[in-house]
């Protein structure tokens, strides 16, 4: 999602939202209103998500509130959400802190792909190629660690296993690519 829904409204001002920004746990909240959050909690630390209690390590401003609000207030926003994600974005997350962020990830990734002028700056990163391509070879090719003619559906586990740490991975280099763009 590229903005919150028309009839939501932030979780900790309750009213409509005044340049949203979306945390890594897929909850919006007005851009103003979470970096108070953070700077009324510790400021050396990023700040919990207000909802879930899980913590935000990135902030990614809404685009078409980004693109169409160029004002001196929003323009004071972007750099301190951009501030907020040089802090925190790239901190060493668990494995697990990684897993739960996969979905939101690939969920706009998958979205920026079909975007025209966003794919561009997505593709040409050869490490992303290399990573899909050579998951795909490996499912596709005859050869496998656990071949499913010999053990049936068994065998099909290594391949969703290559496939799912393909996504992961994937995941995990469309967030940096979210922390250079938003920070």
């Amino acid at each position: 999602m590229e903005a919150p829904d028309e009839n939501d409204c932030c979780s900790v001002c309750h009213d409509t939202f005044m340049l949203p920004c979306q945390a890594n746990c897929a909850h919006w909240f007005c851009g103003e209103c979470i970096l108070r959050v953070w700077q009324h909690s510790a400021a050396l630390q990023p700040c919990k998500c207000p909802i879930c209690r899980r913590t935000i390590n990135l902030l990614i401003p809404g685009r078409e509130y980004q693109e169409r609000n160029r004002d001196a207030e929003s323009e004071r926003l972007l750099r301190e959400i951009s501030k907020y994600n040089r802090l925190f974005g790239g901190a060493p997350s668990s494995v697990i802190q990684r897993l739960r962020d996969m979905p939101l990830l690939l969920r706009r990734f998958f979205r920026d792909l079909l975007d025209p002028q966003r794919a561009l700056l997505i593709l040409h990163r050869t490490r992303f190629i290399l990573v899909v391509f050579l998951s795909m070879c490996y499912v596709l090719s005859p050869i496998d660690l656990l071949p499913e003619a010999v053990l049936g559906l068994i065998g099909l586990v290594d391949d969703a296993l290559v496939v799912f740490f393909a996504l992961f991975q994937v995941s995990m280099i469309y967030r940096r690519f979210l922390v250079r763009q938003h920070g």
